[in-house]
């Protein structure tokens, strides 16, 4: 599919309810954009962590609107509030966390799509990894190259 040129305004996106308090917007989707990024923009409330994964085929950008994130790419560690930019290059284990007061907000993306594509479908189908068993979860995360590497580190 060609991309064609995208605009979503505010409050527009498809919004996934991943748990109580956590939501991700879909703001680019994969097919709309041929393949190039995802893009989404996920509400964290405190104490939300990510498992250490990596992508074998993306790279992954996240960009901290709100809050206080913490991120561990490969060995390094760094805590960032609002502005800061972090750059999760594919085949490199990472994981973030939530770890200010307040909910955050956070804008990731992922280029190419492919990475994207799990929460793409986790949001259309609605279904979390916490409603599936491990083998289906390790399909889904297979499909769109992802390897967890283990539990966070953070």
């Amino acid at each position: 599919m060609e991309a064609q040129g995208i605009v979503v305004l505010p409050g527009q996106g498809s919004v996934w309810n991943m748990s109580p308090g956590r939501s991700a917007a879909l703001k680019l989707l994969g097919g709309a954009t041929g393949g190039s990024v995802m893009l989404f923009e996920e509400t964290v409330p405190a104490g939300t962590l990510s498992t250490f994964h990596l992508h074998h085929d993306s790279d992954e950008v996240a960009y901290v609107l709100s809050g206080e994130v913490t991120f561990k790419i490969g060995e390094e560690v760094t805590v960032g509030g609002p502005g800061t930019c972090a750059f999760m290059p594919r085949g490199v284990p990472h994981a973030w966390k939530n770890s200010g007061a307040e909910t955050g907000r956070v804008l990731f993306l992922y280029t190419p799509a492919r990475a994207g594509g799990l929460l793409e479908e986790q949001q259309r189908t609605d279904r979390t990894f916490a409603a599936m068993d491990e083998r289906e979860a390790a399909e889904l995360r297979r499909r769109h190259g992802w390897e967890i590497v283990g539990p966070s580190p953070l």
